[in-house]
């Protein structure tokens, strides 16, 4: 399937497709485009929109009203949520990609600065995707230790 979302990725349009490689459509091919071309070219493709505006998968809001980020939305709809590794990676990647909530999560500076310093380091978007995807492997290596740990 073809996932179509806005050129120049950072943090939440370098964790979706991550996401849907990994858990959702390991055979996925991820289109950038202009942003004002994201859902006629979906339509066209036969694909799925993600990350723009009017996006089949975009920011939307969860049941207690707040903002989820399009990470989020797709956890969200395809069911992943009793991954508690993946959840934990969730609330990284909502607090760098929805400005106001920043300060929510330790974490999020960071990933943060690696979606910024990314857009300055790579000018082509397939290859930012590529070195991106590391992150978010790191990542969610990272999370699966965390949420294994007992309480302290």
């Amino acid at each position: 399937m073809k996932w179509i979302t806005r050129t120049r990725p950072k943090t939440d349009r370098i964790a979706c497709p991550w996401l849907i490689r990994r858990f959702i459509d390991e055979d996925a091919e991820i289109a950038f485009v202009a942003p004002d071309r994201v859902l006629a070219v979906a339509e066209a493709v036969g694909g799925h929109s993600f990350d723009a505006p009017g996006a089949a998968f975009t920011h939307s809001n969860g049941p207690d009203g707040h903002e989820l980020c399009t990470f989020e939305t797709l956890i969200n709809h395809f069911g992943l949520g009793s991954d508690r590794a993946l959840t934990r990676l969730a609330r990284i990647v909502h607090a760098a990609d929805v400005r106001d909530d920043l300060p929510t999560d330790p974490v999020a500076p960071g990933l943060l600065a690696i979606g910024e310093g990314g857009l300055l380091a790579e000018v082509d978007d397939d290859a930012l995707l590529e070195r991106g995807s590391f992150v978010y492997d790191a990542l969610y290596a990272w999370c699966e230790r965390e949420v294994a740990r007992p309480s302290r």
